[in-house]
C-alpha cells in the first residue's frame, strides 16, 4: 500500500563507523563474484517450456496449479536469444526521436516510469542536461491511464497502482516530497479506508485512527479481540524504534557512495537516544514473518498483515520487515488518508514531467531504446530504434526491469567478435536475465451505469481487496485480487451517472499459457474470459448486478500488460524473498541480508532505478529509487543543498536537513563524491570537489557570466 518504506539503512553509519562499510557502500557491485550463481535447474526452466506441448513440465506453471498459504511463488526464465515482441496498436512504434534537440546530454534516463521521471526531474533540478526517453506514447509507466469513448462519453481507466497514501498534502511519502521539491502540486481527493471482502464477509481497514482499528479487531476477532489488540500493540512496540526512524531520516537522504555519511547525519540524535536500533538492523531486511511469528497468533491479524505486505509481491513470509514500518508509523496518524489524484494516476506522472521540463529537461515519447552503447569499457549512451545514437557524458540510468535492462546489453555474435563486453558485464547480463520474478497480472476494466446504485455500504472507499480462500497463496492470481472505483471520489473520470472500475489480480499469473496465443483469436478470447472470471466475481461481492450494469468491459491479459506497460512477460517485478542477499547486492551483503541488486552496475556509467531496486515495489518506493540514483550522480555538496532547500518547503520536512553534523562529514566525504565513473567523460581525470561537478563547457559558461 504505497510501500514507501522509510527504511532505517541510513542509521548504519552510526552503528558501524568503519572504513569497511564505507567501502562496501561506495563500491557495491564492482567486485567480481558479487552475484550469487543461478542454479542449473533455474536456468533450464524456460528452455523446458519453449513449446506449448511441453508446458506441463514447466515449474513456473506447475507451482500455480495447487497453491497453499505457505507457498512462496517465483518465476524464472532464461531469456538468451529472446525475440522482440510485436508492437501493439496504441503503444507506439518506438520510431520517434528524430527531433531530440541534442546528440549528447549529461544524463539519459531510459523509461518514464515514476522512478525514471523522479530521477530525470531531480537531475534537471540539480542542473544537469537531462533526456528521458520512453518507448510508449504515454509517460508514467504503470502510473498512466487510458481513455475509451462510449456513447459520446469519455471513460478513464487506471492501468497500474491505485492505492496511495499521503499524496494529497506534504507527508513522509517520498513521492509527495519529490513533487513538493520540484514545486509542483497534485490536486487530490481522499478516503479513509480499504474494504475487505473475505470468506468471513465484509469489513474495513480504517486509517488515521488507532482506536478505530482496535475496534475493528474487536468486531472481527470475536473472543480473540482483546488478544488481537494486545498482540498488535506488542508487534508495534517491538518495531517502534525502527518505525520511529522514518521521521529521523528519509529515503531522499540516501546516496550510494561515502557521501551518505554526510547526508544522513541528521539521524544521529535519534540514534544516540535509541541505541537499541543497532541490534535491529539485520531485522530491517529480514523476512517479516519471523518477527510476526513471535508476536502474533490470532488468524485474523496474521491475515491482515499478509495482505498489507502483498503489495510488495510477497506475504509476510518473503517481505522485508521494512515494508511494514511505514504502515506502523504512518497509517495510524490522524492525518493519514488514501489519495485519489483528480483526473487519474496519470497526473502523478504529469507533475513529474512538469518538474522535469521546468528545469530544462527533455522527455521524448515513442522512442524505443534498442541498445546501450559501450565504448572503452564504459556506458557511453544509447541507440534508438530509428538508428539515432545519443551520448551521455555522466551516466545512463535504466528505469526498466532487470530483465529488460539485460536485453539492452546483449550482443550479437558480430558485435561480440568486434568489441566484446567486459567479462564482468557479460556475467551480469546472464545472471540478470535469470533473476526470479513475480508472475504477470490480469486486468478487467468495466464501465457501468450507476443509476439507482447504492454504494453506501462501501463507506466512501475506492479501494477494495477480495480474498477467495485464506488457505491458498495470496500470490495466486485466482485467489487474491483488488478493485478500484476512483469515480466514487473523482467523478471527472467518467460521465455523470456512471462509474469506472479497474479490477486486477495479484502478480502470480503464469505467462507460459499465453505464449503462442494470437491476439484476437477465438482461443485467446476464450482463455481471457476464463482467467478473468474471478475478477468479475470479485466485483460482484460489492455490486451483485455489475454484469447487467456494464456499459462495456475490457480484459487485459499478461500479453497486454507486457505491451502496454513495457514489462517483460507482464511481470509484477523482481521477486527476491527477504532473508538472504540478492545477487549483485554488493559488499553490503556481508553485513546484512540486502534483498536487492545494486543500483550501480559492473558497467561504468550505467545505473538503475525503479521497483527492482532498493527500496522495492510500489510507486513511492520507485520514486525514492529515482531520487537516490539522481543524488548518487551528484557531488555530495549539491545533494546537501537540495536537502536543505527541501527542509524549508514545509515544516514536516525539517528533518531532511543534515545540519552541522552533515557539514562536518561533507568536508571528509566531498572529494570522494560522486564515484569516479560518474564524474563525466570530460572530468574523469579531474578530482571532484565537495560542491558542484559540472561539464567543462557549462562550468566555463557560468564562470564567464
Amino acid at each position: 500500500v504505497g510501500v514507501a518504506t522509510r527504511l532505517g539503512i541510513a542509521v548504519m553509519p552510526w552503528a558501524v563507523h568503519t572504513f569497511a562499510l564505507t567501502v562496501a557502500l561506495a563500491l557495491p557491485a564492482r567486485c567480481s563474484g558479487a552475484g550469487r550463481a543461478v542454479q542449473p535447474m533455474q536456468a533450464s526452466r524456460y528452455r523446458a517450456a519453449s513449446s506449448r506441448p511441453a508446458m506441463t513440465l514447466n515449474k513456473n506453471v506447475e507451482q500455480t496449479k495447487d497453491t497453499s498459504r505457505e507457498k512462496i511463488m517465483t518465476f524464472v526464465y532464461d531469456d538468451v536469444g529472446a525475440e522482440r515482441k510485436p508492437v501493439r496498436a496504441g503503444t507506439g512504434n518506438g520510431m520517434s526521436g528524430q527531433d531530440i534537440p541534442s546528440d549528447d546530454y549529461d544524463i539519459i534516463v531510459i523509461g518514464s516510469g515514476v522512478g525514471g521521471l523522479a530521477c530525470g526531474a531531480l537531475s534537471a533540478k540539480y542542473g544537469d542536461r537531462v533526456l528521458v526517453v520512453e518507448s510508449h506514447v504515454k509517460a508514467g509507466g504503470s502510473a498512466h491511464t487510458f481513455e475509451r469513448q462510449h456513447n459520446g462519453g469519455t471513460y478513464s481507466f487506471e492501468v497500474g497502482p491505485s492505492i496511495f497514501e499521503g499524496l494529497h498534502e506534504p507527508s513522509i511519502n517520498p513521492l509527495r516530497m519529490i513533487i513538493d521539491i520540484l514545486g509542483e502540486d497534485l490536486p487530490s481527493k481522499t478516503y479513509n479506508g480499504i474494504g475487505y471482502f473475505t470468506p468471513e464477509g465484509f469489513w474495513r481497514f480504517p486509517v488515521g485512527s488507532k482506536s478505530a482499528f482496535e475496534q475493528t479487531l474487536l468486531e472481527q476477532c470475536g473472543e480473540d479481540g482483546p488478544l488481537a489488540i494486545e498482540q498488535w500493540n506488542a508487534l508495534r512496540e517491538r518495531l517502534r524504534t525502527l518505525s520511529g526512524s522514518t521521521m529521523a531520516v528519509s529515503l531522499l537522504n540516501l546516496r550510494q557512495d561515502p557521501g551518505f555519511l554526510a547526508t544522513t547525519a541528521g539521524s544521529l540524535p535519534y540514534v544516540a537516544t535509541h541505541p537499541d536500533i543497532f541490534g535491529d538492523l539485520d531485522m530491517l531486511f529480514d523476512s517479516l514473518h519471523k518477527v510476526v511469528d513471535e508476536y502474533v497468533t490470532v488468524p485474523f491479524l496474521r491475515n491482515f498483515i499478509d495482505t498489507m505486505c502483498i503489495f510488495c509481491g510477497f506475504p509476510a513470509k518473503g517481505a522485508m520487515t521494512a515494508h511494514m514500518l511505514y504502515i506502523l508509523e504512518r497509517f495510524f496518524d490522524e492525518k493519514a488518508a488514501f489519495t485519489v489524484p483528480i483526473g487519474g494516476t496519470c497526473n502523478i506522472a504529469n507533475a513529474l514531467v512538469r518538474g522535469l521540463e521546468k528545469h530544462g529537461g527533455t522527455l521524448q515519447l515513442n522512442a524505443h531504446v534498442e541498445k546501450v552503447l559501450v565504448e572503452g569499457g564504459r556506458c557511453a549512451g544509447i541507440r534508438l530504434r530509428n538508428g539515432r545514437e545519443i551520448r551521455a557524458t555522466k551516466a545512463v540510468v535504466s528505469n526498466l526491469t532487470p530483465f529488460d535492462t539485460a536485453k539492452l546489453l546483449r550482443q550479437t555474435p558480430e558485435e561480440k567478435a568486434a568489441a566484446p563486453l567486459p567479462t564482468a558485464v557479460e556475467e551480469y547480463v546472464s545472471q540478470f536475465s535469470k533473476l526470479p520474478r513475480h508472475g504477470a497480472i490480469m486486468h478487467l476494466f468495466v464501465a457501468i451505469d450507476a443509476t439507482d446504485l447504492d454504494l453506501s455500504h462501501l463507506g466512501g472507499d475506492c479501494a477494495h481487496l477480495v480474498v477467495q480462500d485464506w488457505g491458498r497463496s495470496l500470490q495466486d492470481s485466482q485467489n487474491l485480487c483488488s478493485f478500484f472505483i476512483p469515480s466514487i471520489r473523482d467523478p471527472s473520470v467518467c460521465p455523470e451517472g456512471k462509474h469506472v472500475i479497474h479490477v486486477y489480480s495479484s502478480g502470480g499469473e503464469p505467462y507460459e499459457p499465453w505464449e503462442g496465443l494470437e491476439d484476437g483469436s477465438p482461443e485467446y478470447e476464450k482463455y481471457k474470459a476464463e482467467r478473468a472470471e474471478v475478477l468479475w466475481r470479485a466485483v460482484e461481492r460489492a455490486i451483485p448486478d455489475v454484469r447487467d450494469r456494464a456499459e462495456f468491459s475490457i480484459i487485459g491479459s499478461p500479453l497486454a500488460h507486457e505491451a502496454f506497460l513495457r514489462r517483460d512477460r507482464g511481470t509484477y517485478g523482481m521477486a527476491w524473498a527477504a532473508g538472504t542477499a540478492a545477487p549483485y547486492a554488493g559488499l553490503l551483503k556481508f553485513a546484512l541480508p540486502f534483498p536487492f541488486p545494486d543500483m550501480k552496475t559492473p558497467l561504468d556509467g550505467l545505473l538503475r532505478c525503479g521497483d527492482s531496486c532498493f527500496p522495492g515495489i510500489g510507486t513511492p518506493s520507485a520514486a525514492a529509487s529515482g531520487a537516490i540514483a539522481a543524488s548518487t550522480i551528484q557531488p555530495v555538496g549539491k545533494h546537501m543543498e537540495l536537502l536543505k532547500e527541501a527542509s524549508q518547503v514545509h515544516p514536516m520536512y525539517k528533518f531532511l536537513d543534515p545540519g552541522l553534523l552533515g557539514k562536518a562529514y561533507q568536508v571528509v566525504t566531498g572529494p570522494l563524491t560522486p564515484s569516479p565513473e560518474l564524474r563525466g567523460t570530460s572530468a574523469m581525470a579531474a578530482p571532484a570537489s565537495s560542491g558542484s561537478a559540472q561539464p567543462a563547457e557549462k562550468a566555463s559558461e557560468q564562470s564567464s557570466s
